[in-house]
């Protein structure tokens, strides 16, 4: 185990590997500047600032301060994170991986695979809130801090020991025949691992969401008929767009594992794969936010703050407060069924 850190220092492994797993030189590695590289670098731009908006909008709203809107801006930074950290793994990438040294290998694809578990796991985390919502008439319970506490913080620790799983000594350097061929220091066991996860993730998202769906259905037969269109309509985007996004980063990484060393050619072009499972943390945003009446508007306030600074001009809408209480507060006002506690927080939907 010693000579294995030893080796994390040593440039030359680096070679060693991509030239075992893919037959490749530095010279024959693109320079990292081509234009499916741009674009994938505008797309995270693009992910940092959508998730930057939103994160800005729950800050400055006193309404936001709910636990729901707490897991969407938790969503929203492990999503804006996940788009920093993706954009340096493509800057870093191409004839600049040979530069590196296997320790800042681990930190380039662990950095990434940390924040895209992080992103995922919040995913999870919002089907779990929802689920104990609408399962405990109480909702406002003195256990609610300190349930969002500890899914938040199980999330992130979680997610990091995703991440960080290679660099501890969960790796196939000096075990070239257990390499992966889209990852070239990672353990295929590693990786059929990290699949394994993400799908018990994605499982028991459909699991929570389906007895969602149940406990509505039984409910009031008024309150069914306009919360289930809701519902349904909500649960078809999330998992709709969870599945359409990482589907084929799933298919690449299970044929990683069982192709033998290059066997399989369409391996080599993973990261267009990956750049479209990275598209899900553009998506989550709209699912989970802009379904909120409020969190639009709260959107078009910090928007009209930007604008304004850039012209010059007093934004007086950034000191306007919202007119209407939040859905959610109008929710809790209206419903006083004890037998209906899906009610109480309509703002997300979820």
């Amino acid at each position: 185990m010693g000579s294995i850190y030893k080796d994390y220092f040593n440039p030359l492994k680096i070679r060693e590997h991509y030239n075992y797993t893919k037959g490749l030189t530095e010279s024959q590695l693109t320079p990292g500047r081509d234009p499916v590289s741009v674009a994938i670098v505008v797309l995270c731009c693009l992910i940092v600032l959508e998730n930057l908006l939103v994160l800005l909008s729950v800050y400055r709203n006193k309404k936001f301060h709910s636990a729901m809107f707490i897991f969407i801006g938790n969503l929203a930074f492990s999503d804006l994170l996940a788009g920093l950290a993706f954009m340096a793994n493509v800057l870093l990438s191409g004839r600049y991986t040979f530069s590196l040294t296997p320790v800042q290998w681990f930190v380039r694809e662990g950095t990434a695979f940390a924040t895209l578990a992080a992103s995922v796991l919040s995913l999870l985390a919002i089907a779990i809130e929802r689920h104990v919502a609408i399962t405990k008439v109480k909702l406002y319970g003195s256990d609610k801090n300190c349930r969002m506490v500890l899914l938040i913080g199980a999330c992130w620790v979680i997610s990091v020991a995703i991440g960080g799983l290679p660099i501890m000594g969960w790796n196939c350097m000096g075990q070239l025949e257990d390499c992966s061929t889209v990852l070239p220091l990672y353990s295929k066991r590693y990786i059929l691992f990290v699949v394994t996860v993400f799908t018990a993730i994605l499982l028991s998202i459909v699991v929570l969401y389906g007895h969602i769906y149940c406990i509505v259905r039984s409910s009031h037969a008024e309150i069914a008929s306009t919360q289930t269109l809701a519902l349904l309509k909500t649960v078809t985007i999330v998992l709709g767009a969870f599945i359409i996004c990482w589907l084929p980063a799933f298919i690449i990484l299970l044929l990683d594992t069982s192709c033998a060393i290059k066997a399989c050619p369409v391996l080599y072009k993973a990261d267009y794969f990956f750049s479209f499972a990275a598209l899900n943390s553009a998506v989550n945003p709209v699912i989970y936010t802009l379904r909120s009446k409020d969190m639009r508007k709260e959107f078009l306030r910090v928007l009209c703050c930007w604008g304004g600074a850039g012209c010059g001009k007093p934004a007086k809408c950034c000191m306007v407060p919202l007119r209407s209480s939040s859905s959610l507060e109008h929710g809790t006002q209206k419903q006083e069924l004890p037998t209906s506690p899906i009610l109480r927080e309509r703002t997300t939907s979820v």
